[in-house]
């Protein structure tokens, strides 16, 4: 069996704008993202940790890493999806994120999973 199809987990974005936590007079703006994540190996796999880039439109960059996300580190079957929502401010109206989860399969091995980068813009700012 190749290792690609037993470690193997698809990660998808939905970015949101909140305005009613954003003060766009004061260059602050609020985003939501509901990030779901399937694993599509065969053996079950935890995710322990997280790297997050977040550029905004100035080419700031932060980096973000931790343990789990909200507080949890799921363990997934093979097929099973978990989906949770977090959220963070920018300087600028638009900006994107992209990144890595860093699981660790049942039999031990240590893999990561790529977070396709994704953007976050106000609407109608972006043509």
């Amino acid at each position: 069996m190749a290792a690609s199809k037993k470690y193997g987990v698809a990660v998808s974005a939905i970015p949101q704008y909140i305005a009613e936590q954003s003060d766009p007079a004061n260059d602050h703006y609020v985003f939501a993202y509901t990030m779901t994540i399937e694993n599509v190996g065969t053996v079950p796999a935890q995710l322990v940790s997280r790297h997050w880039i977040i550029t905004d439109a100035s080419g700031e960059v932060q980096e973000v890493r931790g343990l789990g996300v909200v507080g949890r580190q799921p363990l997934l079957q093979p097929g099973e999806k978990f989906a949770y929502t977090s959220g963070c401010q920018l300087d600028t109206p638009v900006g994107t994120m992209r990144g890595s989860y860093q699981l660790t399969a049942i039999d031990g091995r240590q893999f990561e999973a790529e977070i396709p980068e994704f953007t976050l813009a106000v609407p109608h700012v972006l043509h």
